[in-house]
């Protein structure tokens, strides 16, 4: 069984992924320069479900069954999960000093797609829809276990984002704390709002709205390169609207979050030539409800630059390209 062990001079939580260290090397489908790969043995294209454990939501041609061909997205429990939905979320004392907890939580693998090679950047904007509608219901069925405090839903694409599979599929974890990093970013909206009287990401967006490093945006969402972006090309999505909780959005706006994800996504694709990246849904903690001074939204971060010693030493990143420069060069990028 996975743990979650604390480190007593920071607080932080590790997960200490046993059974992933056992993973079998042949899952790891090696790169091939030509763009393509064995889909014989990929788990995730159609044809291969017996590759993978028993299917969480489909959404598939009306009389297919489950396990069997005809869908076009599906969930599926990660075959080698960072943690698992069994154990005690009991903190318990090693050596009467070192904590530590059962490696519980849940972890999901959304296959966005039957084509090995497309990536949402080139997907249709039905598919891309449907991907953030996929996200949503398990999201609301995960939060159902009161174990879990925090859902994270992400993407890795490319090698350098750390994917291991070309074919394109996004990750929930589900686990029983709230990590410093995100209760970090609680607090300080928290400090702000206690301050101020207003959300701190409601502000920004006012803001950014006005300025020169918006990408794109649409009734409901907007696309900007924040004014401190960390690292090259790095955007925000944030509703429009103050939600805490992705799970608050509506079928419409998610379908409306779908086609900005899927033109900025793009923009990326065109502008950079694909490069790797890694998008994350921020959003409150399960049991934290409708908080008037958090505000969800969808962090993309292209891997574009690396992260070397001064970063890791100090928490402080160098971006070697200007805010307003990269969101002018996204903005200009016509996306077919």
């Amino acid at each position: 069984m996975p743990q979650l062990r604390q480190n007593p001079a920071t607080k932080e939580w590790v997960i200490i992924a046993i059974e992933r260290a056992k993973r079998p090397e042949e899952f790891q489908l090696p790169e091939i320069k030509d763009g393509t790969e064995n889909t014989k043995t990929c788990p995730f294209c159609e044809g291969n479900e017996h590759l993978t454990p028993d299917e969480l939501l489909a959404f598939r041609t009306y009389g297919t069954k489950p396990g069997t061909p005809g869908w076009w997205i599906r969930v599926v429990p990660n075959k080698y999960p960072a943690l698992i939905p069994t154990g005690d979320v009991k903190r318990m004392q090693f050596e009467e000093y070192f904590r530590y907890m059962d490696g519980v939580g849940s972890h999901e693998i959304v296959v966005e797609g039957t084509d090995h090679n497309k990536s949402m950047a080139t997907m249709d904007q039905k598919q891309v829809e449907e991907i953030f509608l996929a996200y949503k219901a398990r999201y609301a069925a995960l939060k159902k276990d009161t174990r879990f405090e925090n859902i994270l839903i992400f993407k890795n694409h490319g090698r350098e984002a750390g994917t291991s599979i070309r074919h394109p599929h996004s990750q929930i974890i589900a686990i029983p704390i709230t990590p410093n990093h995100i209760r970090h970013y609680i607090e300080e909206a928290m400090r702000y709002f206690d301050d101020h009287g207003e959300c701190v990401y409601c502000e920004t967006l006012k803001k950014e709205k006005t300025q020169e490093r918006v990408v794109m945006e649409t009734e409901n969402f907007i696309a900007f390169v924040p004014f401190a972006a960390r690292s090259p090309f790095e955007i925000w999505v944030l509703p429009k609207k103050h939600y805490s909780s992705y799970e608050c959005i509506t079928e419409m706006e998610t379908k409306e979050l779908g086609y900005i994800m899927k033109q900025t996504l793009g923009k990326l694709y065109k502008g950079l030539k694909d490069p790797g990246y890694n998008f994350i849904i921020l959003s409150a903690p399960c049991h934290e409800e409708d908080l008037e001074y958090f505000h969800w939204y969808i962090q993309i971060i292209p891997r574009v630059a690396q992260v070397a010693g001064f970063e890791l030493g100090t928490g402080i990143y160098i971006n070697t390209v200007i805010p307003e420069e990269a969101a002018k060069f996204l903005r200009e990028t016509i996306v077919e």
